[in-house]
């Protein structure tokens, strides 16, 4: 395969896999983590008003009116806050401008699968750490020499969530490298590390307006930390794409972060509905992971996942399965509303009886 134009860096590459978005109708889609309930009544409002003449306009480069706003939410200075096109982008700037060191990136084995998508790309040595059995991260496997640590907090796909106390205890022991919080998921059930932004300059914060606030379609992500570090990605970023962020994208962005109500009434909706769902799925046989995400990670007594997998989408129920060591017998399964989730429960006790 290829092409002898390729640049040798292409031949090289192996990319990131995203979850599958099928068209297939009357689908149950549990399968990429979006929430279930739409984004808030303003968001809507403020890009339709932004749909003006002003189009054929650049952007703000800079953003600043978002990035008022998140600082303004965090108690932070706009200093503090780096903002791009979705938190892949954002990580994606991360790796370049922190990670390209002598000594190697560390970060676990099982874990968000774009970041050694990212070291690929940018030609970064990396080494995984294995979680322990229980799916959780052991802080003290990071005290070694390193070009930097990234990890998801709650982690991905298994949902388990790192304590800020070793958060802390980590920042602690690697003051000489950068440290990146992956934050896609916690506000479903974590307490952010932005809190120790101000005691440690060599911690980085990464979030996503994609998931707790029901954006995926409209990317945005962003970053937290020292003046120090943000400058550097927002040097990346004006040598890569000045206006990452498009007029709608920053009006929604900034009316999501006012309309707290709406965040809080389906951030608490999607954590009730895990737990539920939770109990629902451990009555029918399945282990499932302590989850502090938007979806639950479980695997099967007696079914193989694959299997189910397979059973439950022919019952147009799509849930998520790596083909992965160590996690080929669980299913990621994304918190869907109550109707959703009782059609997944339906389809699966349908499928466990086929099985």
């Amino acid at each position: 395969m290829g092409n002898r134009y390729w640049s040798p860096v292409v031949h090289r590459l192996v990319p990131y896999v995203p979850g599958e978005q099928p068209k297939l109708a009357e689908l149950v889609k549990l399968n990429t983590n979006e929430n279930p309930y739409g984004p808030s009544p303003r968001v809507i409002a403020a890009i339709q008003a932004e749909l003006s003449d002003a189009l054929r306009l650049y952007p703000d480069p800079n953003a600043e009116r978002l990035k008022q706003a998140i600082a303004g939410y965090h108690g932070l200075a706009p200093a503090q806050v780096f903002v791009g096109n979705g938190s892949d982008e954002v990580l994606a700037h991360v790796f370049q401008a922190f990670f390209q060191q002598p000594a190697p990136l560390l970060f676990p084995d099982i874990t968000y699968s774009f970041y050694p998508v990212y070291c690929g790309l940018y030609g970064i040595e990396y080494t995984t750490l294995p979680l322990a059995d229980d799916f959780t991260l052991r802080v003290a496997d990071y005290l070694r020499p390193n070009g930097g640590i990234v990890f998801a907090n709650p982690n991905a796909p298994t949902g388990r969530l790192l304590a800020l106390a070793d958060i802390a205890w980590l920042l602690e022991r690697n003051r000489d490298s950068v440290v990146v919080v992956d934050e896609a998921y916690v506000d479903f059930g974590g307490d952010s590390a932005i809190a120790l932004v101000a005691r440690y300059p060599n911690l980085l914060v990464t979030q996503t307006l994609s998931k707790s606030r029901s954006l995926a379609g409209l990317r945005v992500g962003l970053a937290i930390g020292d003046p120090g570090l943000i400058e550097a990605l927002e040097r990346i970023k004006n040598s890569f794409n000045s206006y990452p962020l498009d007029r709608l994208a920053i009006a929604g962005a900034v009316a999501a972060y006012a309309d707290r109500e709406h965040f809080e009434a389906t951030r608490q909706a999607v954590i009730a509905s895990r737990e539920r769902l939770a109990a629902d799925l451990a009555g029918l046989g399945f282990e499932v992971l302590p989850s502090a995400a938007n979806f639950v990670f479980a695997r099967h007594a007696r079914a193989d996942a694959a299997a189910l997998a397979a059973a439950l989408r022919a019952r147009h129920v799509i849930v998520r399965h790596f083909r992965l060591p160590r996690i080929e017998q669980f299913l990621r399964i994304t918190i869907g509303t109550p109707a959703q989730n009782a059609a997944l429960l339906g389809a699966l006790v349908a499928a466990l009886a086929e099985l």
